[in-house]
């Protein structure tokens, strides 16, 4: 069998030591269908995913006393509670893809949501690897991997795919996805008499108002959590009824933290910090990392899942993967780091990248001029979102509950044992200054070492993923990451020093350093108004994303007049997310966007080719417009 030129590529690209050689090599093999067969691998393990969405670890096992969550307590009481786990993004679709692959989405270019942008053909969903290796894979039924599907690594993916319905005594790997705890739980409210979880027994963390609708959206919360542990206790009492429970591994996590405001889509603990049981029978008690009933702090990412499943399956592990298995024979040593990532969630435009070690949380935000707080569609669907921007316009809230509304800092680092809703930002405390440059440095490293290409800006990550995969454009001579980066991280702590360097690099060569250099000047406001001319000349650069970028900084020096031509017709533009890097512009500037109501509202009456991120971007500036 020919391998792809995609195959040979990866192998010059990863095949350094012997150890990866073989790895990638036996992954081609297993690829071109020579998997051993069920004979050749006796004992193998079966393996039940049980997956909840949109939840934080507020379980009972966890220490919440609020929670009612008796299956999965039970279920840890006999297995292994994992402290220390973690999302590679505070969103489904970019979790989703990083469970799959393996592989981190600003690698591949899946990081913004519901993007999906073509992966290299090498880059395989992992349960592929199983099912040639002789088990059976069933899905049931969610994927959203944020790319092109690859129905093939399933025997069944569906509302009623089963391990059931295997041959004999197939191994299985079996996936079950429960969504009654997902955000669109919320949207409806439940009368206060029907609620299990009383309002006025709610503990608020201290980022959210005291409204009734905060405190209604926590309780029907908790109902769903517990709602979703019945369901939980119904998978393993299948289990338990198939004859199949003491040959299977069960594993039971959430797709990301959430639901409530400032935890899905959102850095912070609440948004990352993902509950995590595995249960073993005692016929694989040796592949546990410790007792039946106790705890690990071993940090775990979403990274790290597909090539832990196929070391428990004695598969061999790619060697493009990039996470690290935690369980079975091909286990490696516990990393010192949990990586996160934030892109576009919806409409709104953001990029913002997470490290995580066991006492403390990083964050870089390299939009910091973009609100927390900005509005999403889908997010304001719940009351107690609207209640809290309502007690923001009544000027009720605390210090602590405004900077959600407020700009963000280039920097956050918080020490999550002694606060673990990380509101107490220590990156300006000189205390702190070893573990702040430490976690700079890592998180640094890792952007360059994982050829993040999230720093394109996405219209031409759209262009570009026409004609090529953006993780194949990132590593070519196209993509210079150190100097964008370097531009990146110097436009993003707003430095009015850097201005000159700045100014320099709105005429660099790159239209991505061009991009981030006007960025730079957004952020520093009315003090970059020696580059005015240049951001001016910029209005007519070729690269769609730049003309955006630099409307938006000559806007915030008072020349809207100049502005908004640039941005009115990059509506017109057949690439969609130019399309939303305009409109998130245009909702900043009031009255003086008027000029292009009427491309506005083409584009929300759903006339443009590629909506919906854009209609409801659309949709939300005309709203201001009438209020």
């Amino acid at each position: 069998m020919a391998l792809p030129v995609s195959a040979c590529f990866t192998v010059i690209n990863y095949t350094m030591t012997l150890r990866s050689t073989i790895l990638l090599l036996a992954t081609l093999l297993l690829s071109a269908g020579l998997s051993p067969s069920p004979s050749q691998q006796p004992n193998r393990p079966n393996i039940l995913w049980i997956v909840s969405e949109d939840n934080s670890p507020l379980i009972g096992c966890y220490g919440d006393t609020f929670a009612t969550t008796p299956n999965i307590d039970r279920m840890a009481a006999s297995g292994i509670r994992y402290t220390n786990a973690f999302a590679s993004a505070p969103v489904c679709a970019p979790s989703r893809s990083t469970l799959i692959t393996g592989v981190y989405p600003p690698s591949t270019g899946t990081e913004n949501m519901r993007s999906i942008y073509a992966v290299p053909d090498f880059v395989k969903f992992f349960p592929h690897y199983l099912r040639n290796a002789g088990y059976y894979t069933t899905n049931n039924a969610k994927k959203d991997y944020n790319m092109p599907d690859q129905p093939d690594a399933w025997n069944e993916s569906s509302g009623s795919a089963t391990y059931r319905n295997r041959n004999g005594k197939q191994p299985f790997f079996a996936v079950f996805n429960l969504g009654v705890s997902h955000e669109s739980s919320l949207h409806q409210s439940i009368p206060t008499e029907r609620l299990r979880h009383k309002p006025a027994d709610v503990t608020l963390p201290p980022y959210h108002p005291d409204t009734p609708e905060m405190r209604h959206d926590w309780a029907q919360y908790y109902d769903k959590i517990e709602d979703m542990d019945t369901q939980v206790g119904k998978l393993l009492a299948d289990l338990d009824a198939s004859g199949e429970v003491d040959n299977t591994i069960v594993f039971y996590y959430s797709d990301h933290g959430g639901v409530l405001g400032r935890s899905k889509r959102f850095m912070y603990e609440s948004g990352l910090h993902i509950p995590m049981v595995i249960r073993f029978p005692k016929k694989y008690a040796h592949l546990a990392p410790g007792k039946a009933g106790t705890k690990t702090d071993r940090l775990v990412t979403f990274l790290d899942f597909a090539p832990t499943l196929l070391s428990l399956a004695g598969v061999p592990v790619p060697a493009y993967m990039q996470g690290h298995a935690f369980l079975g024979k091909q286990q490696t040593p516990e990393p010192a780091y949990a990586y996160g990532f934030r892109g576009r969630m919806d409409e709104r435009i953001d990029l913002c990248r997470a490290v995580r070690d066991k006492r403390y949380r990083y964050i870089r935000n390299y939009m910091p001029h973009k609100i927390y707080g900005q509005y999403i569609d889908y997010l304001w669907k719940a009351p107690s979102m609207r209640s809290w921007e309502a007690a923001r316009d009544a000027g009720t809230l605390t210090d602590v509950q405004r900077k959600f509304w407020e700009t963000k800092p280039a920097e956050e680092l918080f020490d999550v044992a002694a606060d673990p809703h990380n509101v107490n930002n220590l990156a300006a405390d000189p205390h702190y200054k070893a573990v702040l440059e430490t976690l700079r440095r890592v998180n640094r490293d890792w952007v360059l070492q994982s050829k993040d290409v999230g720093f394109l800006p996405e219209a031409m990550m759209q262009d570009i993923a026409q004609t090529t995969p953006l993780y194949t454009y990132a590593r070519s001579n196209r993509y210079n990451l150190p100097r964008v980066l370097e531009t990146a991280e110097m436009a993003s702590m707003g430095h009015v020093q850097r201005l000159p360097e700045l100014t320099r690099r709105l005429s660099d060569a790159d239209p991505v350093v061009r991009y981030w250099a006007a960025t730079g000047c957004t952020i520093l406001g009315k003090a970059a108004q020696p580059a005015l001319s240049k951001l001016t000349a910029l209005l007519t650069d070729p690269e769609i994303s730049v003309r955006i970028a630099a409307a938006e900084a000559v806007s915030g020096l008072g020349e809207r007049d100049k502005s908004v031509p640039t941005l009115t017709d990059a509506l017109h533009s057949d690439n969609q997310m130019a399309r939303v890097q305009a409109l998130s512009v245009l909702d900043k500037l009031g009255p003086a966007a008027k000029p292009a109501y009427s491309m506005v509202k083409e584009i929300a009456q759903g006339k443009m080719k590629g909506a919906d991120y854009d209609v409801r971007a659309a949709e939300r500036l005309l709203a201001r417009v009438r209020e």
